[in-house]
């Protein structure tokens, strides 16, 4: 592989997935990478928000047979009083990840690994067959890759001197001279538009939107021969408003390089792995949408900016 070295580059990797339909053309091999910057309340992935891997523990597969507790090097570990659950000392775990190792059920989990550029392209290859067939490629998503813009760049480079395709999901949210890195690698590039008001994004995401409005014009104006899909996560009450969707419709209008616009409708399937990992979720009370609100949004939003796709995403 070309631009490869001894001193190997390495990436926090949340998991590698294959042959997804809804990450790009075609049937995508899908890269996500661990650290986000941002903390959205409706997010599904919490094991991709640490930079660095992390343990996770299924009490229902857990049996109580102690295994882990006499394995754990920093006695971290300790069964419940009624014996039915492992309890962790957090101030002791050093994330060594032995009780993962020792674990028979596979109660303990890891999330996420530290990968080479070189074991991250090598995966990615494997499906080249499946990506000249469909008219797919590999999508670097997260957590926000561009917390590791070097390590992405890398992939980006190495897979497109192969001839796959490529695709970035991201929400901006990162210095430009970070995202300088990757957009010359990238054939589409994926931006969240999580909410136009300014105190709003903040409110339900942890920053303001100023840096990721100016990073998406600031794309918008480079020479390399970039498509960019808008994607805004539709969750009720939060960002579907007439108001908000007019607004991100108005912005829209400005891009040059805008090829569609992408509904990614909220749904719940993170749940289970906020359990896990011991976190609170904070839209407890929240039902996913009915298909008949996701299309009349998806109607009122094409209505405000005439001639551009409107796609809900899966």
């Amino acid at each position: 592989m070309s631009g490869m070295n001894q001193n190997a580059r390495m990436g926090s990797v949340l998991r590698i997935e294959r042959t997804s339909i809804y990450d790009g053309q075609g049937l995508r091999t899908v890269l996500f990478l661990k650290g986000c910057p941002l903390k959205c309340r409706w997010c599904s992935t919490p094991e991709s928000q640490r930079p660095t891997p992390q343990k996770g523990y299924v009490r229902d597969l857990c049996v109580g047979c102690g295994r882990c507790v006499r394995a754990c090097p920093q006695a971290a570990l300790s069964m419940s009083e009624d014996g039915l659950k492992v309890l962790t000392d957090s101030s002791k775990c050093q994330n060594c990840f032995v009780c993962v190792a020792k674990c028979l059920q596979n109660a303990h989990k890891k999330y996420g690994s530290l990968q080479s550029v070189q074991e991250v392209v090598r995966e990615i290859a494997k499906d080249e067959i499946f990506f000249f067939h469909s008219g797919g490629g590999v999508t670097i998503s997260g957590g926000e890759p561009l917390n590791q813009p070097d390590f992405v760049a890398e992939v980006l480079q190495e897979c497109r001197g192969l001839g796959i395709h490529t695709a970035l999901e991201t929400s901006f949210y990162a210095p430009y001279e970070s995202i300088a890195k990757v957009l010359p690698w990238l054939n589409v590039l994926y931006v969240d538009l999580k909410h136009l008001d300014k105190e709003l994004h903040k409110q339900w995401v942890g920053q303001d939107n100023s840096l990721i409005l100016e990073n998406i014009h600031k794309a918008d104006q480079v020479n390399e021969p970039l498509e960019i899909i808008v994607r805004i996560p539709l969750v009720p009450g939060a960002n579907d408003s007439d108001v908000n969707l007019s607004a991100t419709a108005k912005f829209c209008k400005s891009l040059q390089k805008l090829q569609e616009i992408e509904l990614l409708p909220y749904h719940r399937l993170g749940l289970e792995t906020y359990k896990n990992l011991d976190l609170n979720y904070l839209l407890q009370e929240l039902a996913p949408p009915s298909q008949a609100w996701i299309s009349e949004r998806a109607d009122f939003l094409a209505l405000q900016n005439p001639g551009v796709p409107i796609r809900v995403g899966g």
